[in-house]
């Protein structure tokens, strides 16, 4: 693939080229609250049930939407509505005219580099399975801003 990302706007990608602007960051996966009064959101280090935290992709990646009732197909469409998307997020920086970082697998070539830049949440998470629902907004992050 050439650097599509730079000469074609959102809207204009395939479904292979959209979906290979994921950097596999899953920081999407981690539950956020929002702080209505401050408008603000925040990231708790609290991930989805279906994520595989050792290759940070979605095991029910094409049934997500149907088990996750608040899980969130990003599209072009609806992309500027979601201000909790990440700002290291790929898509987020296309929409924003911003270049993709070091660490993204189309410009490293490795998909490992997002791990090792510290951008994804591999081994900096739990699995909802794991904690009381009552007690996920107090597993508050400072190391995710929207």
């Amino acid at each position: 693939m050439s650097e599509f990302w730079s000469k074609k706007k959102l809207h204009e990608m395939n479904e292979e080229e959209w979906e290979s602007l994921c950097d596999g960051c899953a920081r999407c996966c981690l539950h956020k609250f929002e702080e209505v009064q401050e408008k603000n959101f925040f990231y708790t280090s609290v991930v989805c049930r279906y994520l595989d935290q050792s290759s940070c992709s979605c095991s029910e990646y094409s049934r997500r939407e149907k088990l996750v009732p608040n899980c969130v197909k990003m599209t072009s469409a609806n992309l500027e509505t979601l201000k909790w998307m990440p700002s290291t997020c790929a898509y987020r920086k296309i929409s924003e005219g911003k270049p993709l970082d070091w660490w993204h697998h189309l410009i490293s070539g490795s998909k490992e580099t997002v791990h090792e830049a510290g951008i994804s949440v591999k081994e900096k998470c739990v699995s909802e399975l794991h904690v009381h629902p009552d007690d996920i907004e107090d597993q508050k992050v400072h190391w995710v801003h929207p």
